[in-house]
């Protein structure tokens, strides 16, 4: 009986809420993961430790928006199956205000940081004729404005036509690019405003048709689902797991 080599994923930003909630997740569903973050490595070690499951999770500090960075995690790996590409960072400011070193730094951490790891997993896929999967975490803001979020909305705009273009091009090596678009999530700074800003908590809630944010571990199953037999003809989509943020509200 010939064995079938173990799955190996990588989750840019696994360290975070909702990479941590996907890294689990694909822990459980078999895939070796591979997560990278800028914590220290003691840090980094126990988060790891943390979230595996059913397969190991490994910890690597590497700057994503680095080519030499994320190569070195690359070469160090058996193989790559599923790149998710997570990695981001918000700073709310009203349009007039923007900083030009903040637009600069939303830009170059979501966007050329999601380019750069997605290129450089997808080479590897092509070098070693693996017919894997890039996953970019989008934004429901990458297709609808919401105040004081300018640089980080398109960010996550540029995001999903990335994420097209490479599912155009990298279809002849069977290699397949879909995204997840989060609505507005209980996790990081969306949570840390819910429970510190009452305004925004407000009018974040009332954006929900359905209600309520969602959960971390909400946009993870979408992941798992996208990571799993069940989606192997999918490639190009951006899937929606917003809550209905937005289909606008009624009032």
């Amino acid at each position: 009986m010939t064995s079938h080599p173990q799955r190996q994923a990588i989750v840019t930003g696994g360290a975070g809420d909702i990479g941590g909630a996907i890294s689990s997740t694909l822990s459980a569903a078999g895939y070796v993961t591979t997560i990278l973050d800028m914590l220290d490595d003691d840090a980094g070690q126990k988060r790891a430790a943390e979230l595996a499951r059913e397969a190991p999770v490994h910890y690597r500090r590497a700057d994503t928006t680095s080519p030499l960075d994320i190569e070195s995690v690359l070469t160090d790996m058996p193989r790559v199956d599923l790149a998710v590409l997570c990695a981001g960072t918000v700073r709310a400011q009203p349009f007039l205000d923007i900083d030009i070193d903040d637009w600069h730094r939303q830009l170059e951490i979501n966007l050329t940081g999601a380019f750069v790891a997605a290129q450089a997993a997808a080479r590897r896929m092509v070098t070693d004729q693996i017919a894997g999967q890039l996953l970019f975490i989008s934004s429901w803001v990458a297709s609808r404005p919401w105040p004081e979020i300018t640089a980080y909305s398109a960010s996550k705009a540029g995001m999903d036509q990335l994420m097209r273009q490479a599912a155009l091009e990298l279809a002849p090596h069977g290699i397949r690019a879909n995204a997840v678009a989060p609505g507005i999530v209980m996790a990081g700074l969306a949570k840390v405003q819910f429970e510190t800003e009452p305004q925004y908590a407000a009018r974040a809630s009332a954006s929900i048709p359905l209600g309520s944010p969602q959960t971390a571990q909400q946009i993870a199953d979408a992941v798992g689902f996208l990571a799993s037999p069940a989606a192997a003809s999918m490639t190009g989509s951006v899937l929606l797991i917003d809550g209905g943020c937005t289909l606008g509200t009624t009032s």
